[in-house]
């Protein structure tokens, strides 16, 4: 195993629309575990933790290593660390890839086993694995072929990420320490018109570390839920348009249309442009220029960076000014909707809103308004107003 050498912390984090890159204070460096790292935004994640000095793990889809144009970069940066820059040295002892199909539950297996073995330990788990089905509940049930698109984005966005946790966590478990980070997106707290199923999986892995973080905190492991803008993971992972029927077309359903959005995008490049009228499964990785990715991408990177690893992380964290702004406007709405029908949710619980009720008027008080009024849920229902 490479000998570690003590990294610095990074710059404090500025206040910039797109802050510089910063780490949690530490003592040694890091191991990361990245369960998909041929995505845009992995690799810039990858180039600024080997940079401060940390390892990495990145885990390389089958599928997507063998696409050239997918693993281009992973490969320039393959190259990067293998060259004689100086300001490159020492990052080709400090990453690891290892071919992983998330799956199957014994490459996760063995994958973690890689990492312990070559590294020591997994300091933080990075699930960010991520591809995008676009197609409404109609849609994607018109034919056998887009139903399996449905039971595919499970198996990509849930199952997948399920499998890696799963994994470490008897690693993490004996370290007595660790944390897993979840890359989501926005989608987490709020559907999407034209991705039911992507939103579905969000909501389920979600749900899932929710209830994971109760179970795993007596063993000082975190879990840290990451959610940038949906169109942010879309555009820098394979986006897979399933067939349109014609009653959701923009013209005739004013629904907002995250298929238009993300058409328009791909359309730009004629190489990955998509035909409106295909009556079959479209596939797509999006071509930016690599400025419009660092753009797109480096203010989740930096987030990432700042919290993973934190003695004290949030167990969520919004990306971005309009994705906070989104949420906030999502759970006024729900706010706003609980108080309107608070009667009717309460109306149904009269023995605890007599008890509440007892509660703050004081046993005495209470006792001598139902002499008063009459005893019983019906007289308390009434006291209230209801």
């Amino acid at each position: 195993m490479a000998e570690r050498k003590t990294a610095e912390p990074g710059p404090s984090r500025h206040t910039h629309a797109t802050p510089a890159a910063s780490f949690p204070t530490h003592n040694s460096p890091r191991t990361w575990f990245l369960t998909s790292s041929l995505s845009p935004l992995c690799i810039r994640l990858i180039r600024l933790l080997l940079a401060h000095g940390d390892y990495v793990v990145a885990c390389l889809p089958p599928a997507e290593i063998e696409d050239e144009e997918r693993s281009a970069e992973f490969r320039e940066l393959v190259n990067e660390c293998k060259s004689n820059r100086k300001d490159r040295e020492g990052w080709k002892d400090r990453i690891r890839g290892i071919r992983c199909d998330g799956r199957s539950m014994g490459q996760c297996g063995a994958a973690i086993a890689e990492a312990v073995h070559v590294f020591g330990r997994i300091d933080i788990l990075l699930c960010c694995k991520f591809e995008a089905v676009v197609g409404t509940v109609e849609e994607l049930s018109a034919t056998p072929a887009t139903r399996n698109l449905a039971r595919d984005q499970f198996e990509t966005i849930f199952f997948s990420q399920v499998n890696f946790i799963k994994a470490a966590l008897p690693q993490l478990r004996v370290q007595h320490t660790g944390h897993i980070m979840i890359l989501t997106s926005i989608g987490g707290h709020i559907g999407t018109p034209g991705m039911p199923m992507y939103t579905a999986a969000t909501w389920a892995l979600e749900g899932y570390c929710d209830s994971l973080a109760y179970e795993i905190a007596p063993f000082n492991i975190k879990v840290t839920i990451v959610q940038p803008n949906k169109e942010i993971q879309s555009l820098s992972n394979k986006i897979i348009f399933a067939p349109p029927l014609p009653y959701y077309d923009a013209e005739i359903n004013p629904a907002p249309s995250m298929r238009e959005m993300l058409a328009n995008v791909l359309n730009a490049n004629p190489e990955t442009a998509i035909d409106p009228s295909a009556d079959e499964i479209q596939y797509r990785y999006p071509r930016l220029p690599a400025s419009a990715y660092d753009r797109l991408v480096m203010e989740t990177v930096h987030a990432l960076t700042a919290i993973g690893g934190h003695e004290n992380p949030p167990a969520r964290h919004i990306v971005g000014f309009e994705g906070a702004i989104a949420v906030k406007e999502k759970l006024k709405t729900v706010t706003e909707e609980l108080e309107d029908f608070v009667e009717a949710s309460l109306a149904v619980d009269i023995f605890e809103s007599e008890l509440k009720a007892e509660a703050i008027r004081g046993g005495e008080q209470q006792e001598g308004s139902m002499q008063d009024k009459g005893s019983g849920p019906v007289a308390a229902s009434q006291e209230q107003g209801w």
